[in-house]
């Protein structure tokens, strides 16, 4: 059996392990995510994610993610930004622009092409690293039959969002690639979150990620933050979710609660989203990080 180099890298704490395919390609990715996120008998992580050549000249590199059950993910916001992050520090783009000029305190944009179709990253260089990232995360989708049956979702409030007193005031279905359910709640931070018994509900064809979300206090509208729990398909309770605060900062917008300019708080840090008028699409800013390397066997 072959050794395989790995980094594990997360983004607020969103942790997978990356695999560069290009150099070695994963056979059954499916059962290696399984086996190597069990943080008890694995490495450890929310799952796997392979970067790889772009089979299509209109990106430069392609990835594929999979949950640590095994499932694959359309995309994920977090590990797109780790990505950008990994192809720049380990050389895997040039650190100088066409003209020759060093990328140092540029922006150096990248397309990556997912299951949920072609994402720009920005990378932001200062001190040749990449500081933080900015993907355009495209246009919320609110209608999609093959992801949401809005008949079924009636009896979603017969699930309880909260067992000690969070109290569910209002919800809403956002798909940013991967399809979400925001729920709005008093009290984040005393909400059960009945992950399981909403991400396999009926109203989901194809399951779902959920968040529960409650305002944090703001004296200025474009300065508003949420405070955001999140519960993944196929991983459970996750530190962030990058398309899950795009969802979150969408549905706060579209009810009211919120300008298009948000700051979203989960576990494990906090995302800068923009949802902009100009082009309808929303932009994640955040940090990734490298966690370390090492080999695994495949």
């Amino acid at each position: 059996m072959s050794k395989i180099p790995f980094t594990k890298m997360h983004g607020c704490g969103n942790d997978y392990i990356y695999v560069n395919a290009m150099q070695h390609p994963i056979a059954d990715p499916s059962a290696c995510a399984i086996a190597w996120s069990d943080r008890h008998k694995g490495i450890g992580s929310d799952g796997l994610v392979l970067i790889d050549r772009s089979p299509i000249p209109e990106a430069d590199f392609s990835m594929r993610i999979f949950n640590a059950d095994g499932s694959e993910a359309m995309m994920c916001g977090n590990a797109s930004r780790c990505i950008g992050k990994y192809l720049y520090e380990r050389g895997l783009i040039a650190n100088t622009t066409s003209e020759g000029e060093a990328c140092d305190g540029k922006e150096v944009q990248v397309k990556l092409l997912t299951l949920s179709g072609i994402k720009t990253l920005y990378l932001h260089i200062a001190n040749n690293v990449v500081e933080s990232v900015t993907v355009d995360m495209g246009v919320p989708v609110f209608d999609d039959e093959n992801l949401f049956n809005p008949q079924l979702a009636k009896s979603l409030s017969a699930i309880p969002a909260s067992r000690s007193g969070g109290g569910e005031e209002a919800a809403l279905f956002v798909s940013m690639g991967n399809p979400h359910y925001v729920i709005f709640t008093h009290d984040v931070e005393q909400v059960s979150v009945t992950g399981p018994l909403l991400e396999h509900h009926p109203a989901f064809p194809q399951r779902c990620n959920i968040e529960f979300a409650t305002p944090l206090p703001s004296a200025e509208e474009d300065a508003k933050a949420f405070r955001t729990r999140v519960w993944e398909r196929g991983s459970g309770i996750t530190q962030a979710c990058g398309t899950g605060a795009c969802a979150t900062a969408v549905a706060a917008c579209v009810m009211g609660r919120a300008g298009r300019q948000v700051q979203i708080v989960m576990d494990g840090g906090t995302l800068g989203i923009e949802w902009r008028e100009s082009d309808n699409h929303v932009y994640m800013t955040g940090p990734a990080a490298f966690a370390f390397d090492g080999e695994v066997e495949g």
